[in-house]
C-alpha cells in the first residue's frame, strides 16, 4: 500500500507519542532529550500546564469565528505583544512564512504609496524565509528555490554581516525600499553578525529612507536570552515577524509595525482566515505570561551561556571542529565537512538535533532546559563529534 502522505519530508525513523518538559517518548517508550524543540517552537517544552489549561479552556468556550468580527483574545494578546516590543500593531497570521508575506507586501504597499512603481527589498545571502512562493524568493538558498521558478521579483541579495555591500546596492539603486534581514541567521548555520552589524543597517534605513524589517522567526521568543534577539545591540526595526515559539506548537505568527509602517496595511489590503482566531491568541497569551513568571528568558542566558562555554571546552581541542557559536539558546558547532549523518547517530543515543547549511549542528533547546539536561547534551554530543570518522 502506498503512503497517503507526499513525500515533503525525509523523516527520521522514530514517531513520537508524547512529550514533558524537554523529553519525548517515542511509540516504543524510549525516552529522547528534545534538543530541538520542534525547530525553535516548543520553548515551554512539552505539554506545559499552562499551555495545556489555555487549549482546554479556550476549547471550550470558543475556538473560531471571524476576523468580520471583533476577537477579545486577539486584542488582548496584541496589546501585550505590542507593549513587550515597543511597536504600534500587529497583523495575526498562521505560521512565519506568512508572517513574513505580510511584511514583504506591506513593504510594497509602502513604496507604491510614496510612488516607487518597482520596490526591491535587500535581502542576504544564506537566508531562509518561508516555503511561500514570495518567501521562497526572498530566500538566500538556491537549493530551495530550484525547480520554482519563475520566482518573485523584487529582492536583491547581498552577503550576510557586510554594511558595504548594502552601501554599494544603495549608491546604485533608486528603488530599494526595505531591508529583510535575520538578526541571527538559523537555517544559514547559526550565523551570528558583528555587534555593530544591525545598528548600522538601522543608520542606513534611517538615511535612505528605507523600511528596516527583521525576520524574528526563529531568534524571538526568548531564544537568544532576549526577548527580541535585536534586543542584544539596541536596533528598533519598524516591521519584526513572529512565529514558532510565540504559539509553542499551536499554529501562529504575527508582523508587527511602527510608526508609518503600522498605517499601511489598511481594509481589504491583507487578510487571514485562521489567522489570530481565539484559540491560538489564548495560547500566545499564555506563552508570553510564562516566558515572565517562570523566567525563562533569564534561564535561556544562563543556561546557553554555560552550555556554549562547556561545549567550547569539551571540544577545543576535537579535529575538524570549525566554530562553536550563537546566542542563548541557539547554538551551532560547524564542523569542517557535512556531517548530516550526526542527526541519526545522536537519536540513536536519545538526543534530538538536526544538522543545517550541511556541515552546522543546530541546538534549540527548549528554554525551560536545566543544567544537568544541558550537562546531557555536552557528554552525547561530545562523544558523537570527537568519534565522527575524521576527528578520531
Amino acid at each position: 500500500m502506498s503512503e497517503p502522505l507526499m513525500a515533503t519530508y525525509k523523516r527520521l525513523p522514530v514517531t513520537f507519542a508524547r512529550g514533558e518538559g524537554v523529553w519525548l517518548w517515542d511509540t516504543n517508550g524510549t525516552r529522547y532529550l528534545d534538543a530541538l524543540s520542534g525547530i525553535a517552537v516548543c520553548g515551554l517544552g512539552h505539554a506545559h500546564p499552562a499551555v495545556r489549561e489555555a487549549i482546554c479552556e479556550q476549547a471550550g468556550q470558543l475556538i473560531h469565528t471571524s476576523n468580520l468580527y471583533g476577537i477579545a483574545e486577539q486584542e488582548r494578546l496584541g496589546a501585550m505583544l505590542t507593549e513587550r516590543t515597543g511597536m504600534d500593531r500587529v497583523f495575526f497570521a498562521n505560521s512565519g512564512a506568512e508572517a513574513n508575506e505580510a511584511a514583504i507586501k506591506l513593504a510594497r504597499l509602502h513604496a507604491h504609496r510614496r510612488g516607487i512603481e518597482n520596490p526591491a527589498i535587500l535581502v542576504a545571502e544564506n537566508s531562509f524565509h518561508g516555503r511561500t512562493l514570495a518567501t521562497l524568493s526572498a530566500t538566500g538558498n538556491r537549493k530551495v528555490q530550484a525547480g520554482f521558478e519563475p520566482l518573485v521579483q523584487g529582492f536583491l541579495r547581498v552577503p550576510y554581516n557586510d554594511v558595504e555591500a548594502i552601501e554599494i546596492a544603495a549608491s546604485h539603486r533608486q528603488n530599494i525600499v526595505a531591508i529583510l534581514i535575520e538578526p541571527i541567521q538559523g537555517e544559514g548555520g547559526i550565523r551570528v553578525p558583528t555587534d555593530d552589524y544591525l545598528p548600522r543597517l538601522r543608520a542606513i534605513c534611517d538615511r535612505e529612507g528605507w523600511l528596516l524589517i527583521y525576520d524574528e522567526i526563529q531568534t524571538g521568543m526568548g531564544r537568544t536570552g532576549r526577548f527580541l534577539a535585536h534586543e542584544h545591540v539596541a536596533a528598533r526595526p519598524d516591521v519584526v515577524t513572529l512565529a514558532k515559539g510565540l504559539g509553542n506548537g499551536v499554529p501562529i505568527g504575527a508582523c508587527l509595525a511602527r510608526g508609518a509602517a503600522a498605517e499601511v496595511l489598511t481594509p481589504g489590503a491583507h487578510g487571514s482566515t485562521f489567522g489570530g482566531n481565539p484559540l491560538a491568541c489564548r495560547v500566545g497569551r499564555a506563552v508570553l505570561e510564562t516566558l515572565d513568571t517562570d523566567h525563562l528568558i533569564e534561564n535561556a542566558a544562563r543556561q546557553g551561556d554555560a552550555l556554549l562555554s562547556a561545549l567550547r571546552e569539551r571540544l577545543a581541542d576535537t579535529k575538524g571542529v570549525v566554530g562553536i557559536r550563537g546566542r542563548g539558546l541557539m547554538i551551532g558547532i560547524e564542523l569542517d565537512r557535512p556531517c548530516a549523518e550526526l542527526v541519526g547517530q545522536a537519536l540513536d543515543a536519545g538526543l534530538l538535533i538536526n544538522v543545517t547549511a550541511e556541515r552546522v549542528i543546530r541546538l534549540l533547546p527548549p528554554l525551560i532546559l536545566s543544567a544537568p539536561e544541558a550537562e546531557r547534551i555536552v557528554q552525547v554530543l561530545g562523544e558523537l563529534i570527537q568519534g565522527f570518522p575524521g576527528n578520531v
